[in-house]
């Protein structure tokens, strides 16, 4: 009879941990995939880069100030940013190089049956790049 209440316990124990850890995986790929969004718009930003007199082509130039402001703006618009407790835009948004536009996204997730044992949550972090191309 105590070794059916230990494998119970330990049962139990087990899938609660397997529950936390999959509902942090499904949260983190829903963060991607809002940072996959609003890389696409901030990519989508970009300005005509300047064409020499000497038969150059246009090119997407990216201003780091306006990739975050646009993806900041996409977040704030997006319906799916709604599910997320501590959404923010990191610091590490930009474009590095006036070519990529890179968004970093932070959130807290709250894991069931153990959220009592941690309050704040968990902070989960997604980075999407994504490039703008001129093509013709």
């Amino acid at each position: 009879m105590v070794m059916i209440v230990g494998y119970v316990a330990l049962a139990l124990l087990v899938a609660t941990v397997v529950i936390g850890i999959s509902s942090v995986y499904v949260e983190h790929k829903r963060l991607l995939s809002l940072a996959d969004g609003a890389s696409l718009a901030a990519a989508d930003s970009y300005m005509l880069g300047d064409v020499s007199s000497q038969g150059g082509t246009p090119s997407a130039v990216l201003n780091p100030a306006r990739v975050r402001n646009v993806a900041s703006d996409f977040v704030g618009r997006s319906p799916a940013a709604q599910r997320f407790a501590g959404l923010a835009v990191a610091p590490g948004t930009g474009s590095p190089d006036g070519s990529t536009a890179v968004v970093v996204l932070t959130a807290a997730v709250h894991p069931p049956v153990v959220n009592f044992l941690i309050p704040d949550g968990i902070r989960i972090e997604a980075t999407s790049t994504a490039r703008s191309r001129l093509t013709r």
